[in-house]
């Protein structure tokens, strides 16, 4: 079994939560011996900007992106018998075949890109291959997930439809988790290129609006797109755990509604905190979604398309 993981925070939580460690030795969810033990093929790690948290907001934001980038090809250097950079399917490969972990950046928050497109590819000649265009807040591209049906309705501004199709002529994966309904809709009528849900659920199950609706899961399939699980409770079904039995519920509903060729993994491990229980608590331990998904009757070929075959397909496509 090899394995790609659409989403995790490791940077954001080793550079702003910790202040300390690396990618060989740390408190996190994901580390280079974790991701061995599982046998990770690649890892998407995405650049997370809390803006708020920036005294400079958006444009602080931009900057540190660029600080994650240099921290990310720091730690390749350190560990080039271990982990290499990867920018297409072929690179993966390639790195697969010697042996080495591919490193996938990804940005969270595309605010930061403050209406200039130019940033955009900044940010694709530095290695980025996803951007989550929006986290919880409304930004120069669209509008978010949320509560309130007014903001869930609200989709793409000008610049986002500009950098929605700019992204796919650049060749860069366009992905919804965290946007709004309208958002999500309007991504799918403009995008040139694939889109994925990195790290979302199923609202059938969990009656969450960071998860995708039935409606959601058949439109992002039926362009070749799919989602990665996301391990968070609140978004599996129990607030305070992140329980395996929930995980195959989510598969099972994505594979029901979306076709065996829409789920992949998303865990989005050093995003979240708050959760007391937690059944797979890094990546190590991945080996025990497999086993209960195989218990539950999911084939061989299911259980490695959901590993890292779609994923490649997804890449594939850039």
């Amino acid at each position: 079994m090899r394995l790609i993981d659409m989403h995790c925070d490791t940077i954001w939580k080793l550079m702003d939560l910790d202040k300390s460690g690396n990618l060989m030795e740390n408190q996190c969810s994901v580390s280079i011996p974790g991701m061995k033990r599982a046998g990770t093929m690649a890892q998407f790690f995405a650049c997370f900007v809390y803006w708020k948290d920036m005294p400079g907001g958006y444009e602080e934001g931009y900057r540190h992106v660029h600080e994650m980038i240099d921290f990310m090809e720091e730690q390749i250097k350190k560990y080039p018998e271990d982990i290499a950079g990867a920018y297409s399917y072929s690179d993966v490969m390639e790195n697969n075949a010697k042996g080495k972990i591919s490193a996938i950046l990804t940005v969270e928050e595309g605010g930061i890109l403050e209406g200039e497109l130019h940033r955009l590819e900044s940010l694709y000649q530095r290695g980025i291959r996803l951007m989550t265009l929006m986290w919880n807040y409304e930004n120069c591209i669209g509008y978010p997930n949320s509560r309130e049906a007014s903001v869930m309705e609200k989709g793409l501004k000008p610049f986002g439809i500009e950098t929605v199709r700019r992204m796919g002529e650049l060749g860069m994966i366009v992905d919804v988790s965290h946007a709004s309904d309208g958002t999500f809709t309007d991504i799918l009528c403009c995008a040139k290129g694939p889109v994925v849900a990195s790290h979302s659920n199923c609202r059938a199950l969990k009656a969450h609006p960071r998860n995708l609706t039935d409606e959601m899961i058949r439109g992002l399939a039926e362009v070749g797109g799919g989602a990665g699980l996301n391990f968070y409770g609140p978004f599996l079904g129990t607030e305070d755990a992140s329980l395996i039995d929930e995980m195959t519920a989510h598969v099972l509903h994505m594979i029901r509604h979306g076709g065996e060729d829409f789920p992949m993994i998303g865990t989005d491990f050093d995003g979240f905190d708050g959760i007391e229980r937690l059944d797979i608590p890094g990546v190590e331990y991945m080996e025990r979604l497999w086993e209960a998904l195989r218990k539950k009757g999911v084939s061989a070929s299911r259980l490695d398309k959901l590993w890292s075959k779609n994923a490649l397909r997804i890449l594939k496509s850039i």
